[in-house]
């Protein structure tokens, strides 16, 4: 299986950095991994919703270019349905059985998805109602994506 993650902005932090190299490490032996970094748009402080829209858009489109056809797509939206580890896990088991062999999943910037990108995603999940800094997230779905192939194999992992 290939797993693909489209994020906006470049990642700051060397605790970040090294939190995903970590379940890159990992992850090799489960699953053929992909991070894509897309340039973010500048944002001045007080932008209007028109302002919004047009960020969005720019960095929309740049996720868009990098989305394989055959690709099952799953947004990160605060309003998406939200799984507990074991209903991710058998998330992505089914999608492999179903033969989608690329999942992408798709992190937006500071201010969210382009209208574009979440009508063009299959699903859209939620990881909690609360907003996480868009860097971070991408460390906790590594996360999850290898807790859940550690559940599909029945291999122990700390709960």
């Amino acid at each position: 299986m290939k797993i693909t993650i489209i994020s906006v902005g470049k990642l700051k932090g060397k605790y970040l950095r090294m939190g995903i190299d970590e379940y890159k490490k990992r992850l090799s032996r489960y699953c053929k991994l992909e991070i894509i970094e897309v340039a973010d748009e500048k944002a001045p402080e007080n932008l209007s919703k028109a302002q919004e829209e047009e960020i969005k858009k720019k960095e929309g489109q740049r996720i868009l270019n990098h989305i394989e056809k055959e690709a099952h797509i799953i947004a990160l939206a605060i309003e998406g349905k939200q799984y507990t580890s074991e209903e991710m896990a058998t998330k992505i088991e089914k999608l492999g059985l179903q033969g989608k062999s690329h999942i992408v999943f798709i992190i937006g910037g500071s201010i969210g998805l382009s209208k574009e990108v979440l009508d063009k995603a299959n699903e859209h999940i939620s990881f909690s109602k609360m907003t996480f800094p868009h860097q971070l997230m991408r460390l906790i779905l590594l996360e999850q994506v290898y807790r859940g192939f550690k559940i599909i194999k029945g291999e122990p992992y700390h709960k």
